[in-house]
């Protein structure tokens, strides 16, 4: 036997372990870190800007046409959209995980073009962008004021110009945007009654800026083909494009005949002001810029913060005095607190393995052997991770911890069993353990084929949960392939250099021990012979357990990925509509005060004028990101997130000028803004937003009835205060007046009309007209604007419009085309959030009528992808299980007593994770895919061995009882070294508890009951199992095995032919 080999030439098997290890330990150092393997959906978006439009105009005119020619780009998932009446549109287009982002980026870019020629002038001249969106947002740095020196302007175009660009260029970084930016742009603030009174209009002051800020190519004199004789070259320059305030306020707009000019300062004030002022960024209360970091998928986000950091400070020795920065928001530190626990949780369950083979196999020597085994392992799984492009992540991690109690069997198995054959037949080291490997090796490759293809063929799944299953299930596969290798070269290798008879005397412990086992397993084996004569009445009761089984997967609610303490949360604050952003402040100003006294929270930053629910900018909302103490600090339940936000709801509940709502960040970055669920109500007919509101008010309105949903809410509101400018066409034509004029001149005067370009500190900024704040403020400023007739004379708007007060809104979301409202909820405590989706599918099918639909995106979509496929894994699993199986044994009944025993082994992990209220969420359904490998370990124990003393003549019932008795040691040693070195995650604390609960709650509870039940009800399916199938094969003339009419422990062996 192969086996042989090595135990004759130990050194040769340690060299394969020391290239294992070797291999691995290089690896560790180069794998990328994370908290999640790369499962966020790729996503590209599309940006453009039509200055001065309202939501709806910017929906129809630029939102809609670029949409339909994105729609159905290869590869695409769902695309949404947001017009927002500050004139910008955002198409998000969402595809499938795994999709190549550049050929994505690519295609959808291909699409914008074909739809430019469908999208007004001033939109194309903004510029469409595409760009490929990072989700993983990494870090927030805020630059800030230490003596008051430097204004909000001064601070956002300084980290444009002297850190954002260093930032884009260090490795793993996909994007850097500033929160609040404040954009450098001149700005023509234009007097409209001075113009008028010099009988001048805004498109006069638009063509002279479009005529005198110009680039010029002079040319140059003497240039090739030159004269002969010419001996120089010289290049033209002349002043083209404008640089400062003073030469943009000399602009001539008119020469008069007296030889007089008008200039642009006779008619308004210029300044370097901002491109964009309706929003703006705080730390802790004080005006900040605030920087956000994006990673690239699959960077390593430690080493993104890692060179951030390192950048930063470098940048800063150039601070002028008074500056400082303050990395106030990092995601890495979840990251590295929870794979540190994760950590601390893999050296606990290696004690506890330890402790657990010593107490059983009683000889340091013995136990010396799985302790050199597990490392060699673990480590070795590290080169297979890297060679896969797999990263060192939670779910990694998690496959290593449980890879402890897994990896060890294979060690526990041989040295128990090389002890046996030196204690009972007192052979020398390396005779027993040729021996011992002739009887396990069968074991050892049949249980290694068996985990490895449930494992398999689970990591070939698609989307999320594919990605989800991949990493955890390949890294066990591959950790329980090295093990295999080593229980078939280093342990026997060991075991014949180490292994000694065990001493006859022993300690007071190990006396008491055996003497409690050695008690322990004749009751047992009573038990089993009573059981067997009694099997149809345990065929009863596992029948019994099987429909326990199935009613627990009724009765234990779903999930997808349990939200976990991340070390902050959000607060989306909500003004009346239609607020300005003055009123919006002074409300924020109220809560970050509140914040700042609260007990646990380290720093805030305050984003005025953004929804944080649909990324947009609007005056009457903020956003606000609270960092907490670290978790150490944190131990109390009032110091926990769900503690924390508690308090904080209660304190701001005395601030009623806004809807506050404080959020739990999303369980995966990059798949929603917001923990809980987002819900997109579709108008199917193109009808009325108010009807659209109308339909969600009464869907959030039926959810508040509902104990499984928390309040609904959303942010798209109809009751904007706006005005309608009724044009009378007719009029105007009459009095000579182009309709193109009237609508520059509001768009100039009240929207802003972005004219051309110019050059400062390097950079390009916009030129921007529109008029002083003061003739922009009433309702009553409109009608005092003037447009010019063709006659040359001035009319006044009030001649040609009416206007009134309406009703509006200030933004519109598209989802997949459709018109739609986002409703965000969530699970109320002691639900799930399977249930909370199961409880508005529930609402909607009541409520909707035929003019609308609705549909699920980002986390709830995942979540109910991944349920969709959570049978289909399970069934894979279980089919490919019992085929290698059958493979092995050749025979379609042996797998079949082996894989009966898994529903025991579900059974207990829905039982457990029901008494803890955990849901049946990604990392329970990790775990149960597991335990069809771990229940069939155990049941293969018992099986083989039954088998071959079948074999060697013994009756059934004796093969069985006998079975059960050389294997009961091995069995209870491999299964407590697996449910002691899976209960630190059962117990588990700090950052990333959640998931740590969810995944060992769900194991442990499955081997303990697989453990215990599985010993009685596989000898006594072997021996019902058997007995049919040797009846069969005599029923058919097969000369095999003697028919048994009887069961009973006396019963003659087969006969010999």
């Amino acid at each position: 036997m192969f086996v042989n080999f090595f135990i004759d030439r130990p050194i040769f098997a340690g060299v394969i372990s020391i290239v294992i290890s070797l291999a691995g330990a290089v690896c560790i150092m180069l794998l990328p870190i994370a908290q999640f393997p790369q499962i966020t959906p790729p996503t590209v978006q599309v940006n453009a800007t039509y200055t001065g439009a309202s939501a709806e105009v910017v929906e129809q005119t630029v939102t809609t046409p670029i949409e339909e020619q994105i729609n159905g780009v290869e590869g695409m998932t769902y695309m949404s959209s947001i017009s927002s009446s500050d004139g910008t549109s955002n198409i998000t287009v969402t595809f499938e995980v795994g999709y190549d982002l550049d050929i994505a980026a690519v295609d959808v870019q291909n699409r914008v073009t074909m739809a430019q020629p469908q999208v007004p002038d001033d939109v194309r001249k903004y510029g469409i962008t595409t760009k490929k969106q990072s989700p993983d947002f990494v870090l927030i740095i805020s630059l800030y004021s230490t003596n008051g020196d430097y204004d909000d302007l001064f601070l956002s175009n300084y980290a444009s110009i002297n850190i954002v660009d260093t930032l884009k260029r260090l490795p793993g970084v996909g994007d850097v945007q500033i929160f609040g930016e404040k954009k450098y742009a001149m700005r023509l603030w234009l007097n409209p009654n001075k113009l008028t009174s010099m009988k001048m209009t805004a498109m006069d002051v638009i063509q002279a800026v479009q005529e005198q800020n110009v680039q010029v190519a002079a040319g140059k004199i003497g240039d090739s083909p030159s004269p002969p004789g010419q001996t120089f070259t010289y290049t033209i320059n002349a002043l083209g494009r404008l640089s400062t305030p003073e030469q943009f306020g000399d602009i001539i707009i008119r020469t008069r005949t007296d030889g007089s000019v008008v200039r642009v300062k006779d008619v308004g004030r210029v300044e370097l002001g901002a491109e964009n002022y309706g929003w703006y960024a705080h730390l802790n209360g004080g005006k900040a810029a605030c920087i956000g970091v994006f990673q690239l998928p699959g960077a390593n986000a430690l080493q993104v913060a890692k060179e951030v950091y390192a950048n930063m400070e470098r940048l800063s020795e150039r601070f002028p005095e008074g500056l400082k920065y303050a990395v106030s928001y990092d995601t890495t530190l979840f990251v590295k607190a929870s794979i540190k626990e994760v950590l601390i949780t893999l050296i606990e369950a290696m004690l506890l393995v330890f402790l657990v083979v010593y107490v059983f196999l009683q000889n340091w020597r013995a136990t010396l052997i799985p302790a050199i085994a597990i490392p060699v392992s673990l480590v070795g799984t590290f080169a297979v991770l890297k060679a896969f492009g797999f990263s060192i992540n939670t779910l990694t991690l998690f496959g290593l911890v449980l890879a402890i109690g897994i990896v060890v069997d294979d060690a526990i198995v041989v040295v128990e069993n090389a002890s046996r054959c030196i204690d009972e037949k007192g052979m020398g080291a390396k005779e027993a353990t040729k021996t011992a490997m002739g009887e396990v090796t069968g074991p050892i490759i049949a249980t290694t084929l068996v985990l490895m293809s449930v494992f398999v063929p689970v990591a070939f799944m698609p989307g999320i949960t594919g990605q989800l299953y991949r990493q955890f299930a390949l890294t066990i596969a591959f950790s329980v392939g090295i093990s295999a290798i080593n229980a078939l070269t280093l342990s026997p290798a060991l075991c014949a250099a180490l292994l000694r008879p065990t001493p006859k005397r022993q300690v007071w412990f190990f006396r008491k021990f055996n003497q409690v086992f050695n008690w322990s397993r004749n009751q047992y084996l009573k038990g089993v012979r009573w059981f067997i004569k009694a099997w149809v009445l345990v065929l009863l009761v596992f029948a019994g357990l099987v429909f326990a089984t199935y009613y627990m997967f009724q009765l234990v609610p779903t999930g997808f990925v349990p939200s976990e303490d991340q070390g902050y949360f959000m607060v989306m604050i909500q003004a009346p509509e239609g607020a300005s952003l003055d009123r919006t402040e002074k409300v924020c100003d109220q809560v970050e005060k509140v914040l700042d006294k609260m007990a646990g929270v380290n720093s805030v930053v305050m984003i005025g004028g953004y929804n944080l629910l649909n990324s947009a900018n609007d005056t009457a909302s903020a956003a606000a990101f609270v960092m907490l103490d670290p978790w150490d600090d944190r131990k109390t339940p009032q110091l926990s997130l769900n503690g924390i936000m508690g308090t904080f709801m209660g304190e701001v509940q005395g601030i009623n000028e806004a809807v506050i709502i404080p959020f739990p960040p999303p369980p995966i970055q990059g798949l929603s803004t917001t923990g809980g669920f987002e819900f997109e109500l579709q108008d199917l007919t193109g009808g009325s937003l108010v009807e659209l509101r109308a339909m969600a008010e009464k869907l959030m309105g039926a959810a508040r009835e509902n104990p499984v949903l928390t309040p609904l809410s959303t942010t798209f509101e109809v009751n904007y205060p706006q005005y309608y400018i009724e044009l009378d066409r007719t009029k105007a034509k009459s009095l000579k007046v182009a309709i193109s004029d009237v609508f520059n001149t509001l768009q100039t005067f009240l929207g802003s009309m972005y004219v051309n370009d110019f050059n400062k500190y390097g950079r390009v900024y916009r030129v921007f007209l529109q008029a002083e704040k003061d003739y922009r403020a009433k309702k009553e400023d409109i009608s005092k604007l003037y447009v010019r007739a063709g006659d040359g004379s001035m009319v006044p708007l009030s001649a040609i419009v009416k206007v009134k007060q309406v009703r509006g809104v200030q933004n519109v979301k598209h989802y997949n085309l459709f018109r739609t409202i986002s409703i965000y909820g969530g699970n109320a405590p002691g639900y799930s959030s399977g249930e909370a989706i199961q409880a508005m599918d529930d609402i909607s099918a009541k409520l909707l009528t035929s003019e609308y639909g609705y549909d699920w995106t980002a986390t709830a979509y995942q979540e109910i992808k991944a349920g969709g496929m959570a049978p289909y894994i399970f069934t894979l699993a279980l089919v490919f299980a019992f085929l290698f199986l059958a493979a092995q044994y050749e025979s379609w009944v042996m797998p079949l007593m082996v894989m009966l025993a898994v529903p025991l082994a579900i059974l207990g992990a829905l039982v457990a994770q029901h008494l803890r209220g955990i849901a049946n969420d990604v990392y329970c359904q990790i775990g149960l895919v597991m335990l069809i490998g771990l229940a069939s370990k155990n049941a293969i124990l018992i099986v083989e061995f039954a088998r071959e003393l079948r074999e060697q003549g013994m009756s059934i019932v004796e093969a069985a009882v006998n079975a059960s008795k050389e294997r009961l040691r091995p069995i209870l040693m491999t299964a407590f070294a697996f449910i002691l070195g899976v209960f630190p995650m059962v117990v588990a604390t700090g950052a990333g508890a959640a998931s740590r609960h969810s995944l060992g709650t769900a194991v442990f509870g499955g081997m303990l009951a697989s453990t215990f039940l599985s010993l009685v009800l596989v000898p006594v399916l072997y021996v019902v199992l058997e007995r049919l199938r040797e009846r069969k094969e005599k029923d058919t003339g097969n000369n095999g095995a003697t028919n048994e009419t009887k069961i009973s422990p006396s019963e003659p062996a087969p006969s010999k032919t």
